[in-house]
């Protein structure tokens, strides 16, 4: 409790070394809220800066806090193929909207090794001719991996956009058998 008898909101952080570099995970006691890719000391504070900003509270290194050890184990069996999707709780908190409707779609609807088209994706939601906008979703997504962004990709069959970069993205799909490992 704070000063004020309210609870006091906690978010816990870590740095988990995976196949396509660092990733920094970060919970609320509502669950997983965020997931950044390529997690330098740099780019982790100032994801750890924007964290504080918006969630009104520093977050804590903890790497033993039940929820981080569980989704680092989870997101390591996923790197081994051993596991095809994610049980954690989510915090959707710094998401809403569209957006959120977009993403909570995304996460339920589009299963390890398939992908969906921005505008299949948009007509599932309701939003026919709405492709952009769940563009724009999917590069607001606070828990990439976790809520597969990977696995939207464009009409034609190009692979799309990627807020982790195209070579994460093609790691991602090759990982699950949509695309072809790279030979070198």
């Amino acid at each position: 409790m704070d000063s004020h008898g309210q609870d006091e909101q906690q978010v816990v952080w870590t740095v988990v070394g995976t196949d396509i570099g660092p990733l920094m995970l970060a919970a609320t006691r509502d669950g997983l809220v965020n997931v950044v890719f390529h997690a330098t000391d740099a780019v982790r504070d100032r994801a750890l800066e924007g964290l504080a900003a918006r969630l009104g509270t520093a977050p804590v290194e903890d790497p033993d806090a039940p929820l981080l050890a569980e989704a680092a184990g989870q997101l390591r069996a996923y790197f081994a193929g051993e596991r095809h999707d994610f049980d954690l709780p989510l915090d959707w908190s710094l998401i809403s909207g569209f957006n959120r409707q977009v993403l909570r779609e995304l996460a339920a609807g589009v299963p390890y090794g398939t992908v969906v088209g921005y505008g299949d994706l948009a007509g599932r939601v309701g939003q026919p001719g709405g492709a952009q906008a769940v563009g724009a979703a999917m590069g607001a997504n606070p828990l990439p991996v976790v809520v597969p962004c990977h696995r939207v990709v464009e009409s034609d069959g190009g692979i799309g956009g990627f807020g982790g970069g195209l070579e994460t993205k093609r790691r991602l799909l090759a990982l699950e058998g949509v695309l072809p490992e790279p030979l070198f």
